[in-house]
């Protein structure tokens, strides 16, 4: 649907009102470029909590309502990883919307990104995984240095997403959280390794071409990990996640002349950070001013939609996420290297 004036902000609905929403919500308020309309959820109880904070006049219940109801340019997907692609799929062959952003993980396997993906395309709709991180002038700072050949060929990957309290595995029990719930999408992989994973391959410009994975069972999912990953030209990536080890945000590049090094990775929002460069004997530390990467996320959406730029995350980068991520429990199961 075109907007009647174009020199509005984008329109944009939260399709899910749980903790996600409040990050993409907070977006909304800090630029000018899009305004938050109107949310959907299936919980009567989790919306009248997410107006409290958010006040939004128009709420839904079913997505068809809010669809038949409102005129949107930007959906965005904060369900449960198990509901992305029948979401997802919906908002595509509505015809109500412009462009899709879709949390974390894009899907849950490779056959239903394909899915998504082909809804998206058919239907002639701008669909993105929202990965916050690839918005941080950090990260493109990093990258920039990477292309320019500062640091040499990159051989290695090293990066960490860990977030324990200390807290039992006992503790971490299905009902309590999504994360550790398999019927809603939880583990390790799913909601921490994807950051490293999207990272690496990003970082090598590849898929990998083979994948060993070893894991450290919870109650129901995968409550911490170890990944190897060979890129066709020899690269190796090597990430550690999990909700049961201490705190650690941290990744490393490594190339044939000089390295890079941050130590909070990924979730920074409104925190400074640093991205420490080795290069042919000279180490430098550049610093980085606090930004809310959401809202960064949007603005970059909204670029696109105005025709300056393409998306940083094409589907079909997410297409090639989710076939790496069920290389990685293929490998759990098999306990073998697995080719991708």
């Amino acid at each position: 649907m075109e907007r009647p004036d174009l020199s509005e902000p984008y329109r944009v609905a939260l399709v899910g009102t749980g903790g996600i929403s409040r990050a993409h919500a907070t977006a909304c308020s800090l630029t000018d470029r899009a305004d938050l309309v109107t949310v959907t959820d299936v919980s009567q109880t989790s919306i009248d909590r997410f107006v409290t904070q958010f006040p939004v006049e128009r709420t839904y219940l079913e997505l068809d309502q809010m669809l038949a109801s409102e005129e949107i340019d930007i959906a965005v997907i904060c369900t449960w990883g198990v509901f992305h692609v029948d979401v997802g799929i919906q908002l595509a062959e509505s015809g109500r919307v412009e462009a899709i952003l879709c949390e974390k993980p894009f899907t849950q396997n490779a056959g239903d990104a394909v899915r998504l993906a082909g809804a998206a395309k058919k239907n002639k709709i701008l669909i993105a995984e929202a990965f916050k991180f690839r918005h941080h002038p950090m990260h493109l700072r990093a990258k920039e240095l990477i292309e320019s050949g500062d640091i040499g060929q990159v051989k290695t990957v090293r990066s960490t997403f860990c977030t324990s309290s200390g807290a039992p595995v006992s503790d971490r029990k299905p009902e309590l959280n999504w994360r550790w719930n398999r019927e809603k999408g939880g583990g390790s992989i799913y909601d921490l390794a994807c950051y490293n994973i999207h990272h690496a391959r990003w970082i090598f410009g590849a898929d990998p071409s083979e994948v060993f994975a070893t894991q450290r069972p919870g109650i129901e999912v995968d409550d911490g990990a170890n990944v190897q990953f060979i890129f066709p030209d020899g690269g190796i990536a090597q990430i550690t996640v999990g909700f049961d080890t201490y705190q650690s945000q941290e990744f490393e590049i490594l190339g044939t002349t000089g390295s890079l090094r941050a130590d909070r990775a990924w979730n920074n929002e409104n925190r400074p950070v640093w991205l420490d460069r080795e290069s042919k004997g000279l180490t430098e530390r550049h610093h980085f001013d606090p930004v809310h990467q959401f809202t960064l996320q949007l603005e970059h959406m909204c670029d696109v939609l105005d025709g300056k730029t393409d998306h940083r995350i094409p589907p079909e980068n997410s297409i090639g996420q989710m076939k790496t991520i069920d290389a990685i429990y293929e490998s759990f199961e098999t306990r073998k290297a697995v080719r991708v």
